[in-house]
């Protein structure tokens, strides 16, 4: 049955606005606050082959100035208010997100949809952006982890956009123009797919009219639509790939294979056993296994985000370079018990309460709410959804745990990619 204490259809409204964009309203009058998240399919999807980034490094400039608007008098409006409205980009989509009080909604929705429909890229601040991602670039590419990231991504999805550096490349970041980025958002960003979620103390009536008024009449013809992402096989053997950095005293490691589409029916399946194998307690089977029994990692975890394609499930750590082997094979037993034997009642319990006893925490600010509900609209799970979700958590066996485990996961197809000396 429902859970009626959670937000559902009866206190979530639902809108459209006359361009088709969903916008969802959760009213929320215990502080004097609004939390705006939301997106536009406008993803690094879209970026040519030789313009790794070119979706980063647009929605980077989006608050950088508009045609109403200068860099300066954009972010003395929001300062001068205690108000943020920040951009990011992924693979699918550029996101957007602000906090600010009530009385600030109008500023807020003036500002998002300047930046969304007019930015102006100007020149100065392209370099300066660019001066930006390539010092970030830099940094990244002295990390141990980042390095063992990047190796693993492309190690696990060759020739599949998943494998593609969607962060950019120091050649690619230089070579963007002002023009490549110009003509990228005239033909990326539009209002088809759009979501826009508000948490807070705005009545939904009024969020609507505003939102209608500023982009309610947004349209472009020519928006291309996001590339459906193929299905991406696991790997035929075991592929192994290590990047050396001679001056570090850490190796980090990670191990993992294509996981589960958030929309795939046995997901909630994956996400209990990946919780028990490396997230509940101290990071589960493999954090125990590793860091208490061995004492051989200064961090041990696993991790699955479900997305609109094959995003992996991977287990990460971070080790002695002597110590690699026998972290890789520390790894592989938890892979092979959880496939091999079925998880005790007591054990999946710990983790079905972990899971649902800290859904509340991420309910309790309009930023978390709103974000939880971006995620609902993007993925189609239904105003319900956290109303039925601790029930779904709950109906998960053991069973369906070691079927996800033999589905998802194994010890001999996998990509282990690892950075250090």
């Amino acid at each position: 049955m429902p859970n009626l204490t959670y937000p559902g259809p009866e206190t979530i409204q639902h809108y459209t606005l006359t361009n088709g964009a969903t916008l969802l309203v959760y009213e929320n009058f215990a502080s004097d606050s609004i939390a705006l998240n939301g997106l536009v399919r406008a993803g690094a999807l879209l970026d040519p082959p030789d313009q790794d980034g070119l979706a980063l490094f647009c929605a980077n400039l989006l608050l950088n100035g508009t045609q109403q608007r200068s860099f300066g008098e954009i972010y003395e409006a929001l300062e001068s208010v205690g108000a943020s409205l920040e951009f990011s980009s992924g693979l699918h989509a550029t996101e957007f997100s602000a906090h600010a009080l009530a009385e600030d909604f109008p500023l807020i929705v003036e500002l998002l949809a300047e930046s969304l429909r007019m930015p102006t890229f100007p020149a100065q601040q392209v370099e300066l952006v660019r001066g930006q991602i390539l010092t970030d670039l830099q940094i990244r590419a002295n990390d141990t982890r980042h390095v063992a990231s990047v190796a693993f991504r492309e190690l696990l999805y060759p020739n599949h956009p998943y494998g593609r550096a969607s962060e950019g490349r120091m050649k690619t970041i230089a070579a963007i123009t002002q023009a490549d980025i110009q003509a990228y958002h005239a033909r990326a960003f539009g209002p088809q797919g759009m979501i826009i979620v508000l948490a807070g103390a705005v009545r939904g009536a009024e969020a609507a009219t505003r939102l209608q008024n500023v982009l309610g009449d947004w349209q472009n013809p020519q928006q291309t639509p996001l590339p459906e992402v193929p299905d991406m096989a696991r790997p035929e053997t075991t592929y192994r790939a290590h990047i050396a950095l001679s001056d570090k005293s850490q190796t980090d490691l990670i191990l993992g294979l294509p996981g589960p589409r958030r929309a795939a029916p046995d997901y909630l399946d994956a996400k209990l056993m990946n919780t028990i194998l490396g997230v509940f307690g101290m990071m589960g089977r493999i954090g125990e296994n590793m860091r208490e029994k061995r004492g051989l990692a200064y961090y041990a975890y696993s991790h699955l985000q479900g997305s609109l394609g094959p995003s992996p499930w991977l287990a990460s750590a971070g080790v002695a370079p002597e110590d690699v082997a026998e972290a890789t094979e520390a790894i592989l037993q938890e892979i092979a018990r959880i496939q091999e034997e079925l998880v005790p009642a007591a054990e999946l319990a710990d983790s079905q309460s972990y899971i649902t006893g800290s859904m509340p925490v991420g309910l309790e600010t309009n930023s978390g709410l709103a974000s939880v509900l971006t995620d609902i609209a993007l993925y189609d799970l239904g105003l319900d959804y956290l109303q039925r979700y601790p029930d779904l958590i709950w109906q998960v066996t053991p069973e369906r745990v070691q079927a996800a485990a033999q589905k998802y996961l194994s010890t001999t197809q996998i990509a282990i990619a690892s950075a250090g000396p």
